[in-house]
């Protein structure tokens, strides 16, 4: 199997095959078949292996032996990154056509030599969703709960959020494009849908277990392109933009593997009850 595509991190990766093969089963993974769906993916064994063990040492898995194995599980943690992907990829969508003119507005004034924190405030807000409208003044379309992103920091006395419309004379969509890049975002879908189009058609012949890397690599690149969408209202967006047709192809090719992918899957990864 040929896969290609954006380099993915394995963290992203396993996050990706704890969606689709633990949770919401109640099962714990032997680590051998990990490796092993993991490899034909084209990630190493000592990087699986350096993965497991970050992510177990982050809180992010439970491992547990059996005899002579090691079997690995998900936390509360990984469970609600897990469900927040879910909803995301099925629910939620890459198109946002519902928007009622709500935006979510958050204002924030740290210490100079807070650099640290203002690095990760920035950091936790791009990754909800929201962007700077000006350097202390952030935005998100619809309302956005950062309470507990504030709270885990420490700052929430130093951050006052707010919901808006915009008034008439507001240019939106220039809005829009003055305070997200674009581009970026239009490309990761763009490259998406080319890479993985060819496979839409059915045409591909893949073995079961070629089916469960692939269908592993296909969510993991969705999850990364869709979540640095802040989901900006489509009537605002440029009337080219090609969220909805790389959503088709996602859900086009996720449906064409998800029959030998489940097959592999009940061949080859090991599990026992949580």
């Amino acid at each position: 199997m040929s896969v290609t595509g954006p380099a993915l991190r394995p963290q992203s990766l396993l996050l990706s095959f704890l969606g689709d093969e633990v949770l919401g089963r109640g099962v714990c993974v032997y680590t051998g078949s990990v490796i092993e769906v993991f490899r034909r993916a084209g990630v190493g064994e000592q990087a699986t292996r350096s993965t497991l063990t970050r992510m177990v040492g982050r809180g992010l898995l439970s491992r547990r032996r059996e005899g002579r194995r090691t079997y690995i599980g998900l936390t509360d943690r990984s469970e609600a990154i897990l469900r927040d992907g879910e909803r995301r990829v099925w629910k939620t969508g890459a198109v946002n056509r519902e928007w009622d003119g709500t935006w979510t507005l958050l204002g924030f004034s740290l210490p100079e030599s807070w650099q640290r924190q203002r690095h990760d405030l920035r950091s936790q807000l791009t990754w909800a969703g929201f962007g700077a409208l000006f350097s202390g003044l952030w935005i998100a379309p619809g309302e956005v709960d950062v309470s507990g992103l504030v709270a885990e920091l420490g700052l929430a006395a130093h951050v006052k959020v707010f919901r808006a419309h915009a008034d008439a004379g507001v240019d939106i969509a220039e809005m829009v494009d003055d305070t997200w890049d674009l581009h970026a975002l239009g490309a990761g879908y763009r490259d998406f849908d080319a890479s993985w189009r060819p496979y839409a058609s059915g045409r591909v012949d893949l073995s079961g277990e070629d089916a469960l890397a692939l269908r592993l690599r296909l969510t993991a690149e969705w999850l990364q392109v869709i979540r640095s969408d802040p989901r900006l209202p489509v009537r605002h967006l440029p009337e080219d933009w090609p969220a909805a047709g790389a959503e088709e192809t996602f859900r086009a090719v996720h449906g064409l593997l998800e029959a030998p992918a489940r097959d592999a899957a009940h061949r080859s990864i090991e599990t026992v009850l949580a």
